[in-house]
This record gives structure tokens, sequence and C-alpha cells, in this order.
């Protein structure tokens, strides 16, 4: 018989994970609590080993006629004047002419296009319960269903449900990087095309890019904080009201950012954080993407990551008959692979918001010299840190 798979989650690991099971020859249900796929959104990038991934998966053509191309990040400095203006790869370590960059939700769509037809998919319900019974799962869904499982697999993101239910609360695992951030769409009266603005203060950022003239512009604002919000976390309101006294600024788009965010009805207010596990498996239930690995923003690898994990979780549990060897082979493939694209993103702030003046001068030195950011050497080094395995000795088994 099939053994049988439940992946939670269907954004950009769960999708990729039961593209690759289903090749295997494994019989894959997905359960995703939102009710339909989520479109549009901002842009996200597939490079070094995952570029292999999808290439691997026959989706490169369709991926590159989805590729939005950002081709300039313009760098401010505190008074809102150009430093300089800077294609993307020169500190995100990608390769131009290789990298992908698409809209987050038509990544999304074109995987789940790819096994729409092949799999189950559950919409509009979540798990409610998990009870690891030794030979099988047992899982009880919000919807009252009750269903065995060979194995389960959480994939459900850096808040995942699944990891609280196996693993234990987030806390265990969270690691906060000492920022927080609101994202919000706003009309693009700049006009800007496949173009990003950046302008920064000592631990804040204002972030705005288009990809088309005629889109909305996606804006970011960034800012240091010594401890997590906790108590924004309560209403909307309370989010608006610290994001806009912690921007009185009155510089540059800065304060029309505000005001736009005020009043925004996609508003996603977070912490800049990761996840931290010393084990990405217990028992029949693992973890794969921001559900294990969770990169954050700040190092742009967070889906290359998920689509690279997934790769070598199915294939090590198609090449192996016993779970536990296979998720300790997962593992031992990818923790380096996961690790080093962890360490991109930093407490610092890095590239896009140096916490302090000192880390702020010596970015905005090397902008104006036109010299080589550290973080491009450092990126590409990441990115391209595992050479993908190849299980197609046991596609179909």
């Amino acid at each position: 018989m099939k053994r049988r798979i439940l992946v939670s989650g269907a954004s950009i690991a769960g999708p990729s994970l039961a593209y690759w099971l289903d090749r295997h020859g494994f019989e894959v249900t997905v359960v995703e609590k939102a009710a339909h796929l989520r479109g549009g959104g901002y842009a996200i990038d597939i490079r070094g080993t995952a570029r292999d991934v999808v290439e691997r998966m026959g989706l490169l053509p369709r991926l590159r006629r989805l590729h939005v191309d950002t081709r300039r990040i313009t760098f401010l400095d505190p008074d809102g004047a150009v430093l300089a203006g800077l294609r993307p790869e020169t500190f995100t370590g990608g390769a131009e002419g290789l990298d992908l960059e698409v809209r987050r939700g038509d990544l999304a769509d074109c995987l789940h296009d790819l096994v729409r037809d092949k799999v189950e998919f559950l919409f509009g319900d979540s798990i409610a319960t998990l009870d690891d019974r030794g030979g099988h799962v047992e899982v009880t869904f919000d919807s009252g269903a009750r269903r065995a499982f060979d194995l389960v697999v959480g994939a459900d993101g850096l808040h995942s449900h699944t990891r609280a239910l196996a693993f234990g609360p987030e806390e265990r695992y969270h690691r906060y990087l000492g920022f927080c951030f609101a994202g919000f769409t706003m009309p693009n009266h700049l006009g800007l095309a496949r173009e990003g603005v950046l302008w920064n203060v000592p631990g804040r950022a204002a972030a705005l890019y288009a990809h088309e003239p005629g889109e909305p512009m996606h804006g970011f604002l960034t800012f240091a904080r010594d401890e997590p919000p906790f108590t924004a976390f309560r209403t909307p309101q309370a989010q608006r009201d610290l994001v806009a006294s912690t921007f009185p600024d009155t510089v540059w788009e800065v304060p029309r950012m505000v005001a736009a965010m005020r009043t925004a009805d996609d508003l996603f207010f977070d912490v800049v954080s990761q996840i931290r596990m010393p084990a990405w498996s217990a028992g029949r239930v693992a973890l794969v993407g921001d559900a294990a690995y969770a990169t954050s923003f700040m190092s742009g690898q967070g889906s290359s990551v998920s689509l690279v994990g997934a790769y070598v979780l199915a294939g090590e549990l198609a090449t192996h008959e016993d779970h536990v060897t296979a998720f300790a082979a997962y593992e031992r493939t990818v923790r380096d692979f996961v690790e080093r694209n962890q360490a991109l993103a930093t407490e610092g702030g890095g590239v896009v918001a140096p916490r302090t003046r000192q880390r702020l001068d010596a970015r905005n030195a090397m902008l104006r010299g036109r010299t080589a950011l550290p973080s491009g050497a450092e990126g590409r080094a990441a990115n391209t840190a595992l050479v993908l395995p190849s299980y197609e000795h046991a596609l179909g088994s």
C-alpha cells in the first residue's frame, strides 16, 4: 500500500513537498486553513540551489514568463538624497540572468497547478489534534473529520500550528532578530517600475517598490526594537499606532507611507524572526520550510530554502522505508545549507536596516564608493552551498 502523508500548508513548501511526494509514489493530502490560494503579494527570489529544484520540476519556462525583474534599488540618505542605485544582485548575491523573481502568489499558483489533479487538497480546514500512535498518526481536523496517516508534515509557516501540536510552544524555537515591520500597499504615485527605493536612519528603514507603473507600490516600514511589542499584536489599531509613533519623520515619502499604512486594508505586521530547532522531526511528524527553519525576510532566502528542503525531504522518504532514517538523512543533508542562509539575516540589520550609526555610515560609504558589499559574496556562498542530490532512482517507488 502507498504510504499516506498529510501535509499542512498550501503556500510554498507544502505544494512543493506534495509534488515530489506524488512523484515518488506517496498518497498525499494537503490541508490549508485558508478557503483558497492567496494570490498576488510581494516578490520573492529563487536563486542558487533552489533554481535547480524548479528546473527539475519543469517550472522554469513558466517562471521566466512571470519574472518581474527588479532592475534597480536606489538607496537614500537620512535627508532623502540619493546615495546610489544598484542592481539587486550586488548585495543579494544573486546572478543576473539566472535568478528568478516572482510574486509569491504566482509561485504558489504554479506549484498548485502541478499537483491540483494528483493530490487531495482540503481548503478551509486545519489540524485540530495529532495523536502519534507509533504505527500511524490519528488526526482530527477542525471540521470534525478524523483520519489516519502514516506521516504528517507541517509546512504551515513561521507560526506553525503543527509545530505547536507536535513540538510545543513557538517560544522555545523563536529567535527574535530585534526588528518589527509593517507591510502594505499604496497607490503608485511615484510611477515606480521594476525598482525599489530604500530610506534609512539608524535602526529604521522605509522602502517602496513596484513591479509595473500601473500597479500599487509595496511599502515596508521596518524598525529596531529591543523586545517584541507583544501588546501591539492584540489589535490592528495598536499596530498602526506603534508604527506611526516610530516614524514621525517628515522627509522623503515617510509621511505619505505612514498615512497609507493607517488606512491600508492589507496591513501585515510582524516581528523579524527565525525558527531555530534542534530537530525537525518527532516520531511520525516532521517540519519543512518556515515551520522548521524560517530564515526571515532579511535573508531574502525563505522561499528558496523551502523549495530545497521540500525536495530533499521527499527524496529521503522515497529512499528510506524507515521514516526515522529518512528524517535523519533529511536533516543531515539540509541543515548546513539552512544555517548558512539563516546567517544572512543578522541582528545588526545588514544592508536593509543597519541598526547603529556606525553600521549605517559604513554601508553608505561603500555605496558612495561603489565598493562591493560583503553581503553579495556571503549571499552567493549561502544560496549555492548545497549541491542538489539526485533521487531519480527512487521516482515512482
